[in-house]
This record gives structure tokens, C-alpha cells and sequence, in this order.
């Protein structure tokens, strides 16, 4: 757990692993995993340890944050952004997501370490040691605030650096091991790309970002306790309290339907809070009865097994990907067939 009082790198860099025979910091290389990364990096070669950096920034998350990013640009021009804001918002924006992802690997290492699904990860694997990441993912943040603030704006610099901040220090050290609602009050991080694309084009927030962002807010919980399910053998080992790991499928199923229900209301909104032409709110309707059939059928199957063969989370899993997916391609391009 987070030392209250420290300094959130000092925490990062302070975190011991379940390996350590030894009380020194790691960030202080101590003698047991300070030297195990240090001869695993020095075994691996140049593409093993690059590819374990790239790991380390999450390319899966940033591709789903940036997807909520750009169409949001589309929808503030109400046409198409000019392609150098783009690019500085998208170049901007991955560095943001991925120093998050970094730091966040170096305070999880220790039950990542112990997770099936994470296990292969860089720090796990000592390919990349704890300090280094540390320091990747600071600089990773301080070149994406940089990148926002001098050729986007100040504004979704700030917006950029509050999302980095809630992730690591709120979600990822305070809330994700101690609270089943940790990743609905956690995916608020998740939510802050639809705002930094529409400032990024007008400077100034808006309700009609706030409207993605609630829809964002209210997609997250299905999306990932789907795979919490999936995986929930996992974080029950590590005790961290995922609402598939201390409530029955059943329930996880009731509460995504729950969710998903607000999230696809919530998409309504957008179009008479934006006045939007007639292609969004279809693509709406037509998305949001696709994922509320899902929903209801993953709550059906689940009310008659916890088997995980039976109720089948992943199924859902993907289809929140591609609901999400296919929601801001119609956002960007409701206004281009208006």
C-alpha cells in the first residue's frame, strides 16, 4: 500500500516486490532485484529491451484512448481538424497514456508478478528494472505535458496531466486494492481523452464533451469487469477486491447490466445537447441495443452458473470494444454526412 506522506514517485520508487530478500529500497538497487534487472537487461538484446519499454506504456490502452481522442476533434471542428493539432494531440496524448501505464507498472509490479495475465509483463520478466521504468514514465510525462502545452494549448496540457495524476496517485495507489469500486471511480482517468480533444480544438470545455465523458464514465465498469471475471481467480490470489472477486457472476452480471443501461441513455443525450444530424443518434440507437442485448444475455447466463465456461465474460468483453469503437466513428462522422 501507498506510505501517506511521500512523495508519489518516492512511493513508485519505494515499492518493494514479494522477491526481495532484502529490506532496501529498489530504488536504491538493492542487492537482490537491482541486480537480477540489471543482468536480465544486460542478457536481453536491443529489441527485447525496447519492445519491453514499449510494453511497458500499454499500446492496447493508448489505441482505445486515442480512439475517444480524435473523433471528438472531428465533432469540435464539425468537420476535419487541421492535421498538424491532430498529430501534436495524438503524439501528446500516447506519451500522456503511456508514462500513466509505466508508473503504473512500477507500483503494480508486485502483483503482476503473481497475475497469469500480467506475469509476462517487462518488470516481472526483470527486463526492464524498477528505477528505469520510473524514470521512463516521468519523462514520458513531462515530454507529453510539453508536447500538449506548446503545440495544442494550455488547457488540455492541464487536462492531460490532472488524468495522469488521478490514474496513478488516485486509482492506481489508493483505490484499485482497497475498494470494489475501484475501477468505477478509477476509470474517471479513462474518461479525460474526450475532453482533451474538444479543448484541443476549441480551447474551452463544453457540455458536449461532458456528455462523452459520462459516457465513457458509465461503459468502463462493464468493459473491465467483464475481464475482471474472466480473470478473477487472479486478482482474488493478490487480493485485490474486484467486484467479480467478492460478488457472485450473478450479481457482476445485474450490476453491468445496470451500467450499461446508464451508458447508452447517456449517449442519447448527446443529441439534443449538441443538435447533431440525423447519423449519430441512428448509430446510437442501433450500438446501444447491440450491447444491452449482450449485457442482458451475459446477466441471463451468469443467474444460472458461475462457471466461467457458461456465462463467457470475454464474449461481453469485445463487444464493449466494439460498441466504444464504432460510438465515436459515428461521432465523427456525424458531422461530415450532416
Amino acid at each position: 500500500m501507498s506510505h501517506a506522506g511521500q512523495p508519489a514517485a518516492a512511493q513508485l520508487r519505494g515499492r518493494p516486490t514479494p522477491g526481495d530478500a532484502s529490506p532496501e529500497r529498489v530504488g536504491e538497487a538493492g542487492p537482490v532485484e537491482g541486480a537480477t534487472s540489471e543482468r536480465a537487461e544486460g542478457r536481453a538484446g536491443i529489441r527485447d529491451v525496447v519492445a519491453a519499454y514499449v510494453g511497458l506504456t500499454k499500446p492496447r490502452v493508448i489505441e482505445l484512448l486515442l480512439l475517444t481522442t480524435v473523433p471528438v476533434m472531428f465533432f469540435a471542428a464539425r468537420g476535419v481538424p487541421p492535421l498538424g493539432l491532430v498529430v501534436a494531440t495524438v503524439i501528446g496524448g500516447a506519451l500522456s497514456a503511456g508514462s500513466a501505464s509505466a508508473l503504473n507498472c512500477v507500483y503494480d509490479r508486485d502483483i503482476d508478478e503473481q497475475m497469469r495475465r500480467t506475469r509476462r509483463r517487462a518488470l516481472p520478466r526483470h527486463i526492464v528494472s524498477p528505477r528505469a521504468a520510473l524514470a521512463f514514465g516521468l519523462v514520458l510525462g513531462v515530454v507529453s505535458t510539453v508536447v500538449l502545452y506548446v503545440w495544442v494549448n494550455p488547457l488540455s496540457a492541464a487536462l492531460s496531466v490532472l488524468a495522469n495524476a488521478f490514474y496513478v496517485l488516485v486509482y492506481t495507489m489508493v483505490l484499485k486494492r482497497r475498494t470494489t469500486q475501484n475501477i468505477v471511480w478509477g476509470g474517471l482517468a479513462g474518461c479525460f481523452p474526450a475532453l482533451i480533444g474538444w479543448t484541443a480544438v476549441t480551447g474551452e470545455l463544453a457540455w458536449e464533451p461532458v456528455v462523452l465523458f459520462a459516457v465513457v464514465f458509465f461503459w468502463t465498469p462493464p468493459h473491465t469487469w467483464a475481464l475482471a471475471l474472466r480473470y478473477r481467480e487472479d486478482y482474488a490470489n493478490v487480493d485485490v477486491p474486484m467486484l467479480p472477486v467478492v460478488a457472485s457472476a450473478s450479481e457482476v452480471g445485474r450490476q453491468v447490466v445496470l451500467y450499461s443501461w446508464a451508458m447508452v441513455a447517456t449517449s442519447l443525450l448527446l443529441w439534443p445537447v449538441a443538435d447533431t444530424g440525423w447519423f449519430y443518434p441512428v448509430a446510437a440507437v442501433a450500438l446501444g441495443a447491440f450491447f444491452l442485448v449482450e449485457a442482458h444475455r451475459m446477466w441471463g447466463r451468469a443467474r444460472g452458473s458461475n462457471e466461467l465456461s457458461v456465462v463467457k465474460p470475454m464474449r461481453l468483453f469485445h463487444s464493449s470494444n466494439l460498441y466504444l469503437s464504432l460510438l465515436f466513428v459515428a461521432v465523427a462522422l456525424d458531422p461530415l454526412i450532416g
